[in-house]
């Protein structure tokens, strides 16, 4: 199955969950260099996830993997939501969107814990060329921290201080400790058996 996402984050991030949940059982290939991004214009987390693994599907013949996913704030209606990738703008960095986010936040005079709620959310979805499609989902919940912690993960893990975590943010964490307790993680490790599934079915006729 090929990988479906362009950032690369996010796809070894992906691999790193698929390849200890199956243990070698599905063959996982990068995303060719030579297929073009495909424009997210979705109105939610599981449109985006199916556009991109359909892309991929068509594109290389082969199952695709792809997910999108969202944090969303309390404070802010439910923002970034599907636009968390582009928050501050189509080519903002991680650097950029956590600036807007904390702004954002400080603007609403939400500096409590309490006022700083927020949950990320996971769509996995595998393609496959026939058109038959697998989709899980998977979120954590916490609170934004008032200033980046931690220089590991990438996007809003420095800010993402999830429920469950001893009050380390993600980025604070290790790959294996974030993975466990991750939207992204949850959301694989439930699309992982339910490839299982589909494949312990057709085994057996």
């Amino acid at each position: 199955m090929v990988v479906a996402s362009a950032n690369p984050d996010k796809a070894a991030e992906i691999e790193s969950i698929l390849r200890a949940e199956l243990d070698g059982s599905i063959e996982l290939l990068a995303r060719p260099a030579e297929v073009p991004e495909v424009e997210e214009t979705g109105e939610t987390l599981e449109e985006n996830a199916r556009l991109k693994a359909m892309a991929l599907a068509v594109a290389t013949g082969i199952p695709a993997l792809a997910d999108d996913t969202g944090l969303e704030v309390d404070a802010l209606g439910g923002a970034p939501g599907v636009l968390s990738a582009r928050y501050a703008g189509p080519h903002a960095t991680y650097a950029d969107n956590v600036e807007k986010l904390l702004a954002e936040l400080r603007r609403r005079g939400a500096m409590q814990p309490a006022e700083r709620r927020a949950t990320f959310h996971t769509v996995a979805v595998a393609r496959f060329p026939g058109g038959a499609e697998l989709a899980a989902e998977g979120s954590v919940g916490g609170v934004i921290s008032e200033a980046p912690r931690g220089s590991g993960g990438f996007g809003y893990d420095p800010v993402f201080v999830p429920d469950e975590g001893d009050g380390l943010s993600f980025g604070q964490m290790t790959p294996e400790e974030k993975h466990v307790l991750s939207h992204r993680g949850r959301a694989f490790r439930a699309l992982a058996r339910m490839l299982e599934g589909a494949a312990g079915e057709s085994g057996t006729g």
